[in-house]
């Protein structure tokens, strides 16, 4: 049983939500995970543009002038993202950040972009389980003595939920590593979109695409799936094939978070925002209507229990018959089946579990 940490969003005159969260940082004990001149990466979403349900950044304030408290030096950090958008490289990840409120200014931290200027800067982990022997993790994320992942917790269409396990597994590996674990083949050429520009054919370093008839191909059996064809195409011809199973994207998720952690000594915690439960991830450049009310702020230092507690709060909730809930609107009814009723989102829970991330029994503890 680990002990997770709630704070509901009930307030008075002397106890706002920022006091709430710094008892938070106090029941983690998060002075034992951060030495004097630590490094200490805060893995958060910078919210796609267009996006407004992503923690906002005067909560990251608050986190980071704890650990500087503690001695520690933080900086906030995402990856760039596999499919073509507003955060695909870092010039305009860290434009989208700053436009979405994350300026030094207002959170009191440098950004950096974990992997690179386009998601090539990474290092392979050796974890030596079932999907893979080494996983590729940013590198900056990697290169940090501790870490803080702050996540917001809503639906997802391939993992039922996203919480800190997407935070962590899919959002700490490289261009290469997302790929891997949302695509089991090459990216393909979208014959109608592509101009036969040559940029793509220009850019592989695997010489895996070719023109023929004044349009680029890929050939499957040269593609080492790096995925950074992607971001280069100017018309968006080159796509992701959306063909891994819920299950092998849920337990390749849960691997890379094991890449995550693994080096870094224990020196980790998780905070996690139920807010604005929107029923899709916040990748999107829009959020919809949340499928319940906003219920709290969770910390814990096991990834597994924080996730599992997230979605049993969520759950025990009354359902939003205007938003995208189909059905289970009744409090104890599994809500993100009633927006993705095909997918077992506990399938990361539990295989994290058996891999030793943590427990999906737990001790929730109200401040």
């Amino acid at each position: 049983m680990s002990d997770v940490f709630f704070a509901d969003l009930k307030t008075t005159h002397e106890m706002n939500l920022f006091k709430k969260l710094e008892r938070l940082l106090y029941k983690i004990d998060l002075i034992s995970i951060i030495e004097k001149d630590d490094l200490v990466a805060i893995k958060l979403h910078f919210g796609e543009r267009g996006n407004t349900s992503y923690v906002q950044p005067i909560y990251l304030r608050k986190i980071v002038d704890r650990i500087k408290e503690f001695g520690g030096k933080p900086f906030l950090t995402d990856t760039n993202t596999l499919y073509v958008g507003s955060r695909g490289d870092a010039v305009s990840h860290l434009k989208t950040a700053i436009e979405n409120g994350f300026a030094y200014s207002v959170v009191n931290a440098p950004l950096i972009i974990a992997d690179g200027l386009r998601g090539r800067s990474f290092k392979m982990v050796r974890i030596d389980k079932k999907w893979y022997k080494e996983v590729d993790i940013a590198e900056e994320i990697y290169n940090a003595d501790a870490l803080i992942a702050v996540t917001h917790f809503k639906c997802h269409e391939l993992s039922g939920i996203g919480g800190t396990i997407k935070n962590l597994g899919m959002g700490c590996a490289s261009i290469q590593g997302k790929l891997n674990q949302h695509s089991t083949v090459s990216p393909y050429v979208d014959q109608e979109r592509c101009t036969g520009c040559g940029r793509g054919q220009k850019w592989c370093g695997y010489k895996a695409i070719v023109i023929e008839d004044k349009k680029e191909r890929i050939i499957p059996d040269i593609c080492v799936g790096c995925g950074e064809c992607i971001h280069i195409c100017p018309t968006g011809a080159i796509r992701i094939r959306w063909d891994a199973s819920t299950m092998s994207v849920q337990e390749k998720m849960a691997e890379h978070t094991i890449g995550a952690l693994q080096n870094k000594g224990g020196k980790y915690a998780f905070i996690t925002f139920i807010t604005q439960i929107s029923p899709a991830c916040d990748c999107y450049p829009s959020n919809d209507i949340p499928i319940v009310r906003d219920v709290g702020i969770l910390a814990s230092r096991d990834p597994i229990a924080i996730d599992q507690a997230s979605a049993d709060l969520v759950n025990n909730q009354i359902g939003n018959r205007d938003s995208n809930l189909t059905c289970n609107y009744e409090s104890g009814e599994d809500k993100f089946r009633g927006v993705y009723p095909h997918i077992d989102w506990t399938i990361q829970l539990s295989y994290g579990e058996s891999l030793g991330l943590g427990s999906r029994g737990y001790k929730l503890i109200k401040i």
